[in-house]
């Protein structure tokens, strides 16, 4: 085969592979789209409300959805050099971790509403946030346990099932949520508790639909992963930490960047905030796109590398890259061509949908720089490279972007503009530090 038969190949292969992981993170950031379209027309003050709920859930919830990411590459390169036998032990002490990180995010959630106050939260937004926040922590265990299956299918090539159990919750979530807000069809109305509690119950039902079909499916049957029931073994465990923490760490560095962002933003009040978050729903709704091609090219990388098969790593890498840049260069015209009537699907106050439609100016920036550095931090995934990335990602999204963006923001009295231009420059500094690593290392693992 030529090298460019082959490598067309290798962009269909990881197209392939990411197309349904792509749907299914599209219908999981769609869980945020909903509730907050449904709180914007609830009213200004829910939506605000949810959206600094949102931005507190999901700061903590990062370190699980990271750490679990360690088993995507372990399963793809036990796949890739033929240890299949080797999955189902991890699969089910990466369970035991996600019972773990679950209880401990649960207690969390539980007391994030007391720093509402110290942190400069509008008084005004505190008690629909707080509402948000108990209703939406019941789903935190059942939300871990989820992705420890959903990465176990990822790593297995097969991401099938996360397009349809996201599609199959948002299809939930959708009228729960309103008729729960709204008190509708037998409910009373809860506004934005409502809204959190339906997405706790989305989140139960999403996990045991999940665990039904890996107990049932043919397709997973010669694995056996429930076949015995096993206590947490501390070798495996340590091993997942070693890998998955790291990885913990770097996607709460650069989720944390725009939550804290998000924060920020709502102290300065209702319609600050409520744009905001218009503006970053679209924004977090098209990064699933990279975000999807991301966890396919990491199962690639990790397959070229369980296989020992060197030149495919670099192959692997590339096609992913040629995949992200042409789906930002979409995300972005979208967002300058369709920022206004954008906007006007979520609310009616002018306002509020002026300075979200020039935020979403801003979010087009940084579409190239959000696609590279995300894109690169899989492939360091695939090849389980993780320490050093974190360290980088550390630097770039907060002592550059975090330090840029609360200066001109706040210090310069330039609002939400100023943040979102700390945003832009972290992701920046990232996606060249990010690539530069993944030569590096992909040179070291040449050389080996």
């Amino acid at each position: 085969m030529s090298q460019r038969r082959s490598f067309t190949h290798e962009i269909a292969r990881t197209a392939k592979l990411a197309a349904p992981l792509v749907a299914g993170h599209m219908a999981t950031g769609m869980v945020g789209l909903v509730d907050s379209l449904i709180a914007g027309r609830h009213g200004t003050a829910t939506l605000a409300a949810v959206s600094v709920g949102s931005a507190m859930f999901w700061l903590p919830m990062l370190i699980p959805l990271g750490t679990l990411m360690a088993l995507p590459p372990k399963v793809s390169a036990f796949d890739g050099a033929g240890q299949r036998e080797r999955i189902a032990p991890v699969f089910r002490q990466t369970l035991w971790l996600a019972l773990l990180l679950g209880g401990l995010m649960w207690l969390l959630v539980t007391w994030l509403p007391l720093v509402m106050a110290p942190f400069g939260i509008t008084e005004s937004i505190r008690p629909g946030a707080t509402a948000f926040l108990h209703g939406i922590r019941w789903g935190v265990p059942a939300l871990t346990l989820y992705l420890a299956m959903r990465y176990l299918c990822d790593g297995l090539h097969f991401s099938l099932p996360t397009m349809l159990f996201g599609i199959g919750g948002l299809l939930v979530l959708a009228p729960l949520g309103y008729a729960m807000a709204f008190g509708r069809w037998g409910f009373a109305e809860m506004g934005a508790g409502g809204l959190g509690l339906a997405s706790a119950m989305m989140f139960w039902l999403q996990m045991l639909c999940f665990a039904l079909y890996l107990a049932f499916a043919k397709r997973f049957a010669a694995l056996g992963l429930f076949a015995r029931f096993e206590w947490p073994n501390w070798a495996l465990q340590r091993d997942l930490w070693k890998t998955g923490l790291p990885i913990g760490v770097t996607v709460a560095m650069e989720g944390s960047l725009f939550i804290v962002t998000a924060l920020l933003i709502g102290r300065l009040g209702e319609v600050p905030a409520a744009a905001h978050q218009i503006a970053i729903n679209i924004s977090s709704l098209c990064f699933m796109v990279p975000f999807g091609i991301a966890e396919a090219t990491t199962v690639r990388v990790g397959n070229a590398l369980g296989r020992q098969s060197r030149p495919d790593i670099y192959r692997a890498a590339l096609a992913g890259l040629v995949l992200v840049l042409a789906t930002q260069l979409c995300s972005g015209l979208v967002m300058v061509l369709g920022n206004e009537a954008i906007t006007a699907l979520y609310t009616q106050d002018a306002a509020v949908a002026a300075l979200a439609a020039s935020l979403l100016l801003y979010a087009a920036v940084f579409q190239f720089p959000d696609g590279i550095q995300v894109l690169s931090n899989g492939a360091l995934r695939g090849l389980q490279d993780t320490r050093v990335p974190m360290f980088l990602a550390a630097f770039a999204y907060w002592g550059i972007g975090m330090s840029l963006g609360a200066t001109l923001g706040l210090g310069f009295d330039w609002g939400p503009p100023g943040m979102w231009v700390g945003l832009i420059a972290g992701l920046t500094a990232a996606a060249a530090l990010l690539a530069w690593r993944f030569v590096h290392s992909a040179r070291r693992i040449l050389q080996a």
